[in-house]
């Protein structure tokens, strides 16, 4: 362990990556982020693995795919499924990290079972409990180490707070990992600062293409719930308000850890659980925002943005694809710790850490990237996705250089055959090799249940 390199994860709700001025988007308003950026890497080609709340967060902290941690769907709340503590048999990065001499905290969104109670590898937890889907302001439950209280607000600001408070009541004889869950991206898109609202209303949201729609399935009902009625334009000037928002709250840390004199012992990791469509395709939604299920740029792009003057170069932008497993293993790295089983067998991810500090890889990285929801698995290089429905036996194929918005599927033509059959080789390869038979997305019968809605 390295005493002297702390790690504090701005781990988001439904941010997509296009919502962003580092990936393009010119309307935002996100000076904290733009400094972030400019003054560290931007991952271009970053993914999650499964674009659903609850799997993606799984797979960040456990350095696993769903199809070995078991977890490929959304919590629902209630006694069913959210008093299930899902990652008891996981090791998780907060364990190695504590177990290491790390002082480690959460604040903001657990979502992975049993919120109310402290999980193994944190000594400070202050988690949303429960109340789901959560609003960006009024009263909600809280559970402060375990004992649950209420609290009115913003909760960004909310969460915020209490990120500061660890801050400052921590151990300083150790380094530090704080995780941040922030929630503001995520429906329902209203009630969010009108002074940020307001600013977006007028915008252009050039980012979003109009009169597009998604010409391989149906909006799902639930999702189809959550379009901003009766003027989408309201939904993402709440949106973008929510961004800003974020941004405000960055901004509070970066004061905090520059008042205690810790920027040059700090990273800062700003990221997503998956992306999210705001009408992209004709979808309000993430990979579940319809059916069949998607694996639509917007759904499974996330930022990544990386910042740590003094040890990572300033406004780089690397082209590489990485993911919430390649994160996993960066921070590892980065801390000196050691996961469990450090070969290829149970660690799909690789540390991005020598990269970041302008260093030779000890081997090529990796040409493709992966992803799966539930049934539904997908391979992707620099031009061509095939996504594969499991259950049914079918596959789609895009050209992403050619048809960027995914509206032709090319997988019935001739010529693609044996490209088509070589991606394939590959996706069952990737999962042969890393899958846990009864984890697995595509065992018999389905992936275990975590709410009443999931299409398997």
């Amino acid at each position: 362990m390295n005493r002297d390199r702390n790690i504090i994860v701005i781990f988001n709700d439904d941010h997509g990556q296009w919502a962003l001025p580092a990936y393009g988007n010119k309307d935002l308003h996100t000076p904290t982020l733009d400094y972030l950026a400019g003054t560290g890497v931007v991952m271009e080609n970053a993914f999650t693995p499964t674009p659903v709340c609850s799997p993606a967060r799984a797979c960040f902290l456990t350095g696993r795919l769903a199809s070995q941690h078991g977890l490929h769907d959304y919590i629902a709340s209630g006694a069913d499924f959210e008093t299930r503590r899902w990652l008891d048999k996981e090791v998780t990065l907060p364990q190695l990290l504590q177990k290491s001499g790390y002082q480690v905290g959460l604040t903001g969104k657990w979502h992975l079972g049993n919120d109310i109670d402290p999980h193994p590898g944190f000594d400070s937890w202050f988690a949303l409990s429960g109340d789901y889907p959560i609003g960006a302001k009024g009263r909600y439950r809280f559970s402060d180490d375990g004992k649950i209280i209420e609290l009115d607000g913003y909760k960004s600001q909310i969460i915020t707070d209490h990120a500061v408070r660890f801050l400052r009541q921590r151990d300083q004889a150790k380094p530090f990992f704080l995780f941040v869950g922030h929630t503001a991206t995520h429906s329902p898109w209203t009630d969010h600062p009108e002074r940020l609202v307001e600013h977006y209303r007028a915008k252009e949201f050039s980012a979003v293409p109009e009169g597009a729609s998604y010409p391989f399935g149906d909006q799902n009902l639930e999702s189809a719930e959550l379009r901003p009625q009766p003027d989408e334009r309201e939904g993402l000037a709440q949106y973008y308000a929510a961004i800003t928002s974020l941004d405000e709250a960055v901004g509070r840390l970066m004061d905090e850890v520059d008042a205690q004199g810790l920027t040059d012992s700090t990273l800062f990791l700003y990221t997503s659980d998956h992306g999210l469509c705001c009408g992209h395709h004709g979808i309000w939604g993430k990979g579940n925002g319809t059916l069949p299920l998607n694996m639509v740029e917007e759904s499974i792009r996330i930022p990544v943005i990386f910042n740590h003057p003094e040890m990572i170069p300033q406004a780089d932008r690397r082209p590489e694809f990485a993911d919430h497993l390649d994160l996993f293993q960066t921070l590892a790295d980065y801390c000196g710790v050691q996961p469990p089983d450090p070969g290829n067998d149970t660690y799909a991810g690789r540390s991005l850490l020598p990269m970041l500090t302008g260093q030779d890889l000890s081997e090529p990285w990796r040409a493709v990237q992966f992803g799966e929801y539930g049934n539904v698995r997908m391979i992707r290089d620099q031009r061509y996705k095939l996504v594969v429905y499991c259950a049914d036996n079918y596959c789609r194929l895009f050209d992403l250089e050619d048809d960027p918005s995914e509206e032709v599927d090319i997988a019935g033509m001739p010529q693609q055959a044996l490209r088509i059959e070589q991606m394939k080789a590959q996706l069952d390869e990737h999962f042969r090799r890393y899958e846990v038979k009864q984890n697995s997305g595509v065992r018999n019968g389905g992936p275990e249940k975590t709410n009443f809605t999931s299409p398997w």
